[in-house]
């Protein structure tokens, strides 16, 4: 029977190629050179289902490295572009032998749609340069004459292994595809080493040694100790001081004595304090560091700033008299020390800070600056106010230490005595002039002690004697109206009878001469019909 049926399928295969003879040729033409090897009628179903097209199954059935990828859903022909399609869409045949099945445009193929992305260093690369067999680990691919298949997507498929499997085969977790050095995602401070201080500033070489391990070069990154600095560093102190060189030293700087745990130097009899503790050790320890060294005065290490101007018998004090560690600007000299010398501070001296009086210049100054006012102030009112007020140019005369502004002066001494309203006016309502300025605006000596010279005379000159206006002879200190002093029975016309009763404005009434208004008092005539009509 099975005989029977082998023959029959046999005849009819070729009733169907004679067929085809009688009409035309059988194949519509010869097959690409990749193909030859299927030439014949034996080999048609190879790629072809009778009675069909050509079946993708028929050729993944061969193309098995394709079918793999495809089965996982990988590269380019798992692709958006590509799945779904029928091979012989892309890849057809029978075109004759030099016909090229596999062909496309290398420049501008989308290399994402293969499922790796071309990214940093890689983008400027050729095909040729990672698609080689070389690197490819599948032998039935490696064994064709070329492949765009086989190639892994680990840096170490193209890139050899330059830590030689001392560390992680992901290159990607230290370096980047833009280039391999530096490895700019490697960060120390998740190592078992972090880098503080100078640490930070130096090169991998100089901790990270590269030899030739294995004929080629290798840079030992595992495996490097540093459980102590002497690991790396030579011992200057060979070995005196024990190993454990934080003990006196930080990684900011070998020279820098201080680490986490700071070396005590009060074993060396000197306690660091204040600024000290900033100090560079070469900066006192000039030679070596056991030398001995004089420290009992401030002057053993600093030169005396103020050039012994407190010196004595050629000795200059110590300078924790008046400063301290915190720094030399800083001071503990006391009020109470200043007091204790030739210049006493009150007042406002008590608040003035102590450059006003000692620094005058570049440097500072103590001794020899002046005790009196005006070696420190200037006597604004010299040719102003006779000298003999305020004798040796004396301020304290007048003035005091805790307000310029307030003066006490008795003014008895000078030929106007202050008496009534008087008494209760400041100096400058009389003694300056608002019209002028700086110390010109002062009026002191020559000075007249006339009313008529502070305040207008009301009267217009009426009462003039000789040119001068004695307000005194009617008026008085304290106010000018009333004039208490004012007897008009003393006058040319003295009040009597109905007169005594009669308002002054009754008589006196108010006449403007050149502008001026004022109340007429002189009256040239006593008639009666002058006032009554």
């Amino acid at each position: 029977m099975k005989f029977r049926i082998k023959h029959i399928a046999t005849a009819y295969l070729f009733a169907v190629l004679f067929s085809f003879q009688a009409n035309a040729q059988i194949s519509p033409g010869e097959l690409a050179k990749v193909h030859s090897h299927l030439e014949g009628l034996s080999n048609c179903t190879q790629c072809h289902i009778l009675g069909e097209k050509v079946s993708n199954a028929k050729c993944l059935a061969c193309h098995t490295e394709l079918k793999v990828r495809i089965d996982q859903n990988k590269g380019y022909h798992s692709s958006s572009l590509v799945k779904g399609k029928q091979c012989a869409s892309c890849h057809n045949d029978h075109h004759g032998v030099t016909f090229q099945i596999l062909k496309f445009d290398k420049d501008k193929f989308d290399h994402n749609l293969a499922g790796y992305k071309l990214t940093g260093a890689h983008s400027k690369k050729k095909c040729a340069d990672c698609h080689k067999a070389e690197f490819i680990t599948d032998k039935k691919i490696k064994a064709k004459k070329f492949s765009y298949l086989g190639l892994k997507t680990e840096c170490l498929t193209c890139h050899d292994d330059y830590h030689q499997k001392t560390l992680a085969s992901t290159c990607a977790d230290c370096h980047n595809d833009e280039k391999f050095k530096p490895a700019s995602k490697f960060d120390h401070q998740k190592t078992k080493f972090k880098l503080a201080g100078k640490h930070e500033h130096i090169t991998c070489a100089e901790c990270h040694k590269t030899s030739i391990v294995n004929g080629v070069k290798f840079q030992e990154f595992k495996g490097v100790k540093a459980t102590n600095c002497t690991n790396c560093h030579k011992d200057p102190h060979a070995n005196k001081f024990g190993q454990n060189c934080s003990d006196c030293h930080n990684n900011e700087s070998f020279t820098v004595v201080g680490g986490v745990n700071n070396f005590d130097h009060s074993r060396a009899d000197f306690n660091l304090e204040g600024k000290h503790l900033k100090v560079q050790c070469k900066s006192c320890h000039k030679l070596k560091l056991t030398t001995p060294l004089n420290f009992k005065n401030c002057t053993d290490c600093h030169t005396d700033y103020h050039e012994k101007q407190f010196a004595k018998n050629g000795i200059s004090p110590d300078c924790s008299a008046c400063h301290t560690v915190k720094g030399f600007t800083e001071f503990s000299y006391t009020i109470e020390q200043h007091n204790a010398g030739a210049f006493v501070l009150k007042g406002s001296h008590v608040a003035t800070p102590c450059f006003a009086c000692h620094k005058k210049l570049d440097k500072w100054k103590f001794k020899e600056i002046g005790k009196t006012c005006t070696d420190c102030h200037e006597n604004v009112h010299e040719n102003f106010i006779d000298p003999k007020f305020y004798p040796e140019s004396n301020c304290e005369a007048c003035h005091n230490q805790n307000r310029w502004k307030e003066v006490e002066f008795d003014h008895k001494k000078t030929k106007f005595e202050l008496e009534g309203t008087h008494t209760k006016q400041t100096c400058r309502d009389c003694h300056f002039n608002k019209e002028k300025t700086g110390h010109a605006n002062q009026k002191f000596v020559g000075l007249a002690n006339t009313c008529t010279n502070c305040h207008k005379d009301a009267h217009s000159q009426q009462f003039d004697n000789n040119g001068v206006t004695d307000c005194k002879r009617c008026h008085n200190s304290d106010s000018f109206k009333p004039a208490t002093k004012f007897d008009h029975n003393k006058t040319l016309f003295p009040l009597d009878g109905k007169h005594i009763n009669v308002a002054c404005v009754k008589c006196h009434k108010e006449v403007s001469n050149q502008g001026v208004t004022f109340v007429q008092y002189k009256i040239k005539e006593f008639k009666c019909e002058n006032c009554h009509r």
